[in-house]
């Protein structure tokens, strides 16, 4: 009974299915764990599929793991099962073992990534591989959504996000009452937390100020948290549940990029904008957000540079230093350029790119190639 796939997930070509070792898709709660699930199942043997969340299964616990593991037996002929939602399972990580101990393939996903990573830790040392799914990219919503590859579909795209189950009816309630389930179900609950005023005020500051450098000393005043030690809790609460992003600064020096504030990105830039109060286009950010929503999901790991009031550069990888901007003109060109010299000059050899939303070009800065390419190709 797993869903029927609409879009064909770039992510579902590369996972190993028949393996000694349990296969977990983790991210965000909506974000097409189960689609990408199914077809992988519809891709292989005939399989045992089980949705944790189902009514039917309520209060199922590690008491019932020998009658589930007798049934998995009699029904799961081809010796494949997949596990939906698995983090609402106490002890899910037991049944796991006990499959992979009996000859099984297992896949299962979740939504939260310390609990997942504390219990696969614990009980599945050397016997899991983990994966990141993320809501649509640009390919995955061009597909969905119709349309060619430009500057027209990537706007749209920066507008509406990738959620599969918003764009369909695109009712931005949809993704309100989204976000109140991740902090509600996914921190709330998950943390025994009595009330959830702060966490959902510190999601919505920082959907809203993606991009900028924010110490948690500058989050707890701003926000009126009790302590320091709270917000940085609370910002962990929000990674964990994969709607927050934190990027560090770069640095050779360990110190200076655990002390120095991180910029912080949106899993989604719809789920930004309808959540966002900023009334205001503000079409360089959600570019900037998407960029690094495509390094993260190319297995990078970005950092940013600068030194305030002097240069900036948005991202830097091990290859390459990347600025966002929607347009170069003459007024930000040498801001922007300027960046891109500073960030190539750090230890290291990499490539200068500018994203731009349509513009395309070759230059040279000091002796320094810098390649601009439309964010819709370069994505």
């Amino acid at each position: 009974m797993a869903p029927k796939p609409e879009v064909w997930r770039e992510l579902a070509a590369t996972l190993p299915v028949q393996t000694r070792h349990a296969l977990v898709l983790t991210g965000v709660r909506r974000c097409g764990k189960s689609i990408l699930q199914a077809q992988l199942i519809r891709g292989g043997t005939r399989a045992f599929y089980l949705n944790i969340e189902d009514t039917r299964l309520f209060g199922l616990g590690p008491q019932d793991f020998p009658t589930l593991l007798e049934v998995i037996e009699e029904l799961a002929v081809h010796k494949t099962v997949y596990l939906d939602e698995v983090q609402e399972l106490p002890e899910w990580q037991r049944l796991v073992r006990a499959l992979l101990d009996r000859g099984f393939a297992v896949c299962a996903t979740g939504s939260n990534a310390s609990l997942l990573g504390r219990e696969l830790g614990a009980k599945l040392t050397g016997r899991h591989r983990s994966f990141e799914v993320f809501p649509f990219n640009y390919q995955e919503f061009l597909a969905y959504a119709g349309g060619k590859r430009g500057a027209a579909t990537l706007t749209a795209f920066l507008d509406q996000g990738g959620f599969p189950g918003y764009l369909p009816e695109r009712d931005p309630q949809i993704l309100r009452e989204l976000l109140r389930d991740i902090v509600q179900r996914d921190i709330a609950q998950r943390h025994h937390l009595r009330e959830s005023r702060h966490v959902l005020n510190l999601a919505l500051f920082l959907l809203a100020n993606t991009g900028q450098p924010s110490s948690l000393q500058s989050l707890t005043k701003a926000l009126a948290i009790p302590t320091v030690s709270q917000t940085s809790r609370y910002v962990e609460y929000l990674q964990d549940a994969y709607l927050l992003f934190a990027v560090p600064k770069f640095s050779p020096s360990f110190k200076q990029r655990v002390v120095a504030p991180a910029k912080y990105y949106a899993v989604d830039n719809g789920l930004r904008r309808v959540n966002s109060p900023n009334l205001t286009p503000d079409v360089g950010h959600r570019l900037e957000n998407a960029v690094f929503l495509a390094l993260r999901q190319r297995g990078a790991a970005p950092s940013y540079a600068g030194e305030k009031n002097s240069w900036e550069c948005d991202f830097v990888t091990g290859n390459h230093a990347i600025q966002v901007c929607a347009e170069l003109t003459p007024f930000n060109r040498d801001r922007e350029l300027a960046g891109l010299t500073q960030a190539c000059a750090l230890p290291g050899k990499r490539r200068a790119v500018v994203v731009t939303l349509d513009q395309r070009d070759n230059l040279k800065v000091d002796g320094l190639p810098v390649e601009v390419v439309p964010a819709w190709a370069w994505l």
